[in-house]
């Protein structure tokens, strides 16, 4: 797999960062909707610790996108962003945190509860099956099973999906249990958010009202945090905007302006 995509044409004024950890790909559709008004730079992280990441993503900015560059960053990959726009301020022009999970421990506790909640019974007792898998791997294509949980957890995310295809190039189940290990680890000592006292950038947020990571935990501690910062909550809309029929458009339109 290569270290990264381009979209558009030099220079490359914007990098999409994909979340998981592992899911590479994902941020493809953005960044080909973004590439029609400039150019765009999808960083494909491979990774295994957080630390990994944060040095790869620097060097793929440095050598190939226009600096400072909008990093625009989905789930995990808004903290991976945020973490880099700490580490490298001068990279960094503006920082868009698209469906950040929340930045504090206390706002994380429902959110499995609250997908599976939104998944018939059958489809509920196989992502629990799972997630059990995942806590004591066992025989079998680890990729493939988080694949699976992938879908299963993109249905309960989703508001009003349109038919979508999975950009996702390989779904890395080892990194993902690798680099949220240490993701985790930075949330619950406080160290994630401490990160925002060192961005200079602004910073905009933008997150579905329905998705399950609560829209409090971005929007409060980051309002206490950091010096230039705005929120952008869209109606009818889960985890994922670019798929959303009733929140697609405000979500470009929010985007695009942002970016230029």
């Amino acid at each position: 797999m290569d270290e990264f995509r381009t979209y558009g044409t030099v220079p490359y004024l914007v990098a999409v960062v994909h979340g998981g950890p592992g899911a590479p790909g994902e941020m493809a559709p953005v960044a080909r909707e973004l590439a029609y008004t400039t150019g765009v730079i999808e960083p494909l992280q491979t990774g295994d610790t957080v630390e990994k990441q944060v040095e790869e993503l620097r060097a793929i900015l440095t050598e190939n996108a226009e600096l400072p560059v909008t990093l625009i960053g989905y789930s995990w990959g808004a903290w991976l962003s945020f973490i880099v726009a700490s580490r490298y301020p001068s990279m960094i022009g503006k920082l868009i945190l698209v469906s950040s999970g929340p930045f504090e421990e206390e706002y994380s506790r429902d959110i499995m509860k609250k997908r599976l909640s939104r998944l018939d019974e059958s489809e509920k007792q196989e992502a629990l099956s799972l997630i059990e898998s995942f806590n004591v791997p066992i025989r079998g294509n680890m990729d493939e099973k988080m694949a699976r949980f992938g879908q299963l957890i993109s249905k309960a995310d989703s508001y009003d999906p349109l038919p979508h295809d999975d950009e996702v190039l390989e779904m890395q189940y080892r990194i993902f249990q690798s680099v949220w290990k240490d993701a985790e680890q930075l949330r619950h000592s406080g160290e994630l958010l401490r990160f925002g006292t060192n961005i200079q950038c602004p910073v905009v947020a933008i997150h579905g009202a329905y998705d399950p990571h609560p829209a409090e935990g971005v929007e409060k501690p980051l309002s206490g945090i950091l010096k230039d910062f705005r929120f952008f909550l869209l109606q009818n809309c889960g985890h994922t905007p670019w798929i959303e029929r009733q929140a697609r458009d405000g979500f470009y339109e929010v985007l695009m302006r942002e970016c230029r």
